[in-house]
């Protein structure tokens, strides 16, 4: 015998995300508190990155400065816009876009960094020109043991910026080619269907992630050896740490909002209700890495020697070593 299940689903569960006047209306007192708690914490990050931005501009040599400036930059941009999301989660996609974009082009700045560090392009490559390079690092190749180490080459490292540039433009290309489509209809994150378009735009971009990852993994596990005292691991780990936060973190939220798991709250449906959370716990999360980088950056360090002159001290201690 088959029993009909009559299940009623509030219709608020359904909607699309309310309007900003919508959530202020339903704020009680705690609720104002929290978000004006974390809207300080989003301006307070800014404001610090922008005076960090006059000292590094009066302080560092370009292209070196400029470089900083984009990297100690992405905590501050996606508090701001995850504060933004916040207030109108009608714009979450739009805010969540731009922070990705600007991500996309830290990747590549970072790899640019320690290049940099290491004397640009042609004092990198006075270092390690032909020096075998292990490439079985994450997150494509981090089980492939047996993988040869690689020449580095002029070849190779221009291989190494290509990999890494090109998220920061295809990223870019194809947000605004899902903002085109969503105003025609045609871009739903919640249409999972064979037949969407964020079914095979969202995979791709994870693919382009990934790949441009890898070229910025090989660089820093040849040469933080040589960057110990400019503090490159621990600068490393923070850009680690807002890749896991800004990607993973979102995108585990927004799969358990999608499955019903996060339950919704009227005025939020469950999709407005998790990425209420994520853009919470990201200003929050950005806010405690943007003091860490402000003590990691603001600040000058020694120049980094020279690959002569550490020849030199090498042979100077052995010298004295067999006297």
């Amino acid at each position: 015998m088959e029993e009909a299940l009559n299940i009623t689903i509030d219709p608020a569960c359904l909607q699309e995300p309310p309007l900003a006047s919508d959530v202020i209306q339903q704020l009680d007192v705690f609720g104002f508190c929290l978000y004006g708690m974390l809207t300080c914490m989003s301006c307070i990050s800014l404001l610090l990155y922008l005076e960090q931005c006059v000292y590094i501009y009066k302080k560092m040599p370009y292209p070196k400065k400029t470089t900083i400036i984009w990297i100690t930059g992405a905590a501050p941009v996606i508090a701001t816009m995850a504060c933004f999301g916040m207030w109108i989660p009608k714009a979450v996609m739009f805010t969540d876009m731009t922070s990705n974009c600007y991500f996309a082009v830290v990747v590549y700045k970072v790899l640019v960094l320690i290049i940099e560090e290491l004397g640009g392009s042609d004092g990198f490559m006075k270092r390690f020109l032909g020096e075998g390079f292990r490439i079985n690092t994450g997150p494509c190749c981090c089980c492939c043991l047996c993988l040869p180490r690689v020449p580095m080459s002029w070849r190779m490292l221009f291989w190494l910026k290509l990999g890494a540039l090109q998220y920061a433009i295809l990223k870019t290309v194809l947000s605004v080619l899902c903002i085109i489509l969503w105003t025609n209809g045609y871009f739903d994150l919640s249409d999972l269907e064979i037949t969407g378009t964020a079914i095979w735009i969202n995979p791709f971009i994870g693919v382009l992630t990934i790949v441009s990852l890898w070229p910025v993994a090989i660089t820093f596990m040849n040469t933080n050896s040589h960057l110990r005292g400019l503090n490159i691991v621990p600068k490393y780990a923070m850009y680690q740490l807002i890749l896991v936060l800004s990607q993973l973190q979102t995108s585990i939220i927004n799969i358990l909002a999608l499955d019903g798991t996060i339950a919704c709250a009227p005025p939020f449906s469950s999709q407005a209700r998790g990425s209420m959370l994520s853009q919470q716990m990201m200003i929050m999360e950005m806010f405690i890495i943007s003091l860490v980088n402000r003590c990691l950056y603001r600040r000058t360090y020694d120049t980094l020697p020279s690959e002569a002159r550490d020849n030199e001290q090498n042979t100077k201690v052995l010298v004295e070593h067999d006297v």
